[in-house]
């Protein structure tokens, strides 16, 4: 069974490290974190790394695309999949694993990043939560890893939220935060998923959402949400 915590580090502690890299990892520890979200695609030749953009630009100053790259061309800091896992392990932090697929990658991605959770994944780690934008990946990873918990990303709210988070057994919807209203994160709730938002970094915004039924705010500023989140909560 899904046990997410009330607050996920965003890309590690993107607000104090630089993102998706094991230095951020550990700051999301240092800062408090028991979760960290990450984002996985594939180089040129296949291997799972960590990185969000299709660029490798904004992050390394290196002007290419990640599906023109091979694995041992890529930057400095940039970790593959494995070697992120492996850091998890050691600071014993759990994931949600955003499964972010070059174009046309949607299935092979999906298929990379559930082969290297089952091999590299730390048993003494809670199970990982797999989530994306793309319903294709989400597709294959219910296919090929139906043991992994799945969560549909969305940016807004859709007409069809319901039907896409059936369609892929999906037990958590991780929506953007500044476009969730009452209504439907009560009708989220109704329907039985478990709600994360994405990347609030304001602690009245985060008290509002979690009071909205927000099971889990993921954000770049671990300390002050979970700072901000103990501070709501009566004394016994």
């Amino acid at each position: 069974m899904l046990q997410l915590p009330n607050v996920v580090g965003h890309r590690g502690a993107a607000a104090y490290a630089p993102e998706n890299t094991l230095d951020s990892f550990r700051e999301a520890k240092r800062r408090g974190a028991t979760w960290i979200e990450l984002d996985v695609k594939t180089s040129r030749d296949g291997v799972p790394i960590v990185m969000h953009d299709e660029s490798l630009k904004r992050t390394t100053g290196v002007d290419r695309l990640v599906i023109d790259t091979d694995r041992a061309d890529l930057p400095a800091g940039v970790p593959t999949f494995a070697e992120a896992i492996a850091c998890l392990g050691e600071l014993g932090l759990g994931c949600n694993v955003e499964i972010k697929p070059c174009p046309g990658r949607e299935a092979a991605t999906a298929r990379a990043a559930v082969e290297t959770l089952r091999q590299c994944w730390p048993p003494h780690l809670p199970a990982p939560l797999l989530s994306s934008f793309k319903d294709a990946s989400l597709a294959i990873a219910r296919q090929e890893a139906p043991e992994y918990a799945r969560a549909l990303l969305l940016g807004e709210q859709v007409p069809d939220w319901l039907a896409r988070a059936q369609a892929v057994g999906a037990v958590c919807l991780n929506v953007s935060g500044r476009k969730l209203g009452a209504l439907w994160a009560h009708d989220i709730k109704r329907a039985g998923y478990r709600l994360g938002v994405y990347t609030i970094n304001d602690p009245v915004e985060a008290r509002a959402l979690v009071a909205m039924g927000a099971d889990c705010i993921i954000t770049d500023a671990p300390d002050v949400i979970l700072d901000a989140l103990a501070a709501s909560i009566p004394p016994p």
